[in-house]
């Protein structure tokens, strides 16, 4: 027990020292980040004179203009610089698989599945399938005066045959 005590008091000592070193290196950094941001802060932004005329006011206003319209410049240049970064890492994989050369088909399990019962489960329970396409298509009676009509193919031909067929071909539609 008594070994079991200093082993664990150590350790949490041991932990209390690097929290607190810790502590100290993030004020350290803390700190510095500061003073880096007022360093910053002078050097790119000096003190603002306000204009005592209006001449003055304008080329200040003009100025500030041209800033602005450098800092839109720049910032749409690394916008296009960064779709382009970003379409390339994009594509990156796709080459990398072409480059690669065969493409492994992923090994799919089979099942056995009716296909009623397929088109059941992609079109959901709401839909009711039937398979039986006889059913849906139209019924339609065969007309026995046509078949009658035909009667012995010569005797037709020979009807038909000449000036006098045509002119009752006419006739008969008519």
């Amino acid at each position: 027990m008594f070994y079991f005590e200093k082993e664990e008091e150590k350790r949490h000592l041991c932990d209390s020292l690097m929290l607190s070193i810790a502590k100290g290196i993030l004020e350290e950094e803390e700190r510095e980040r500061e003073e880096a941001k007022r360093r910053y802060i002078a050097e790119t932004c000096p003190p603002v004179s306000m204009p005592r005329t209006m001449q003055e006011l304008q080329d200040l206003c003009k100025e500030i203009h041209r800033k602005i319209d450098g800092i839109d410049e720049e910032r749409y240049d690394l916008e296009m610089k960064v779709n382009k970064a970003n379409k390339e890492v994009e594509y990156n994989p796709i080459k990398v698989q072409d480059l690669m050369g065969k493409f492994k088909k992923p090994v799919l399990k089979k099942v056995r599945m009716s296909a009623d019962a397929m088109l059941k489960a992609l079109l959901g329970s709401k839909h009711t399938v039937n398979l039986d396409l006889r059913a849906n298509l139209k019924q339609v009676k065969k007309e026995d005066k046509d078949l009658r009509d035909v009667g012995d193919w010569r005797k037709n031909i020979e009807d038909k045959s000449g000036m006098d067929g045509r002119k009752k071909m006419f006739e008969a539609e008519a």
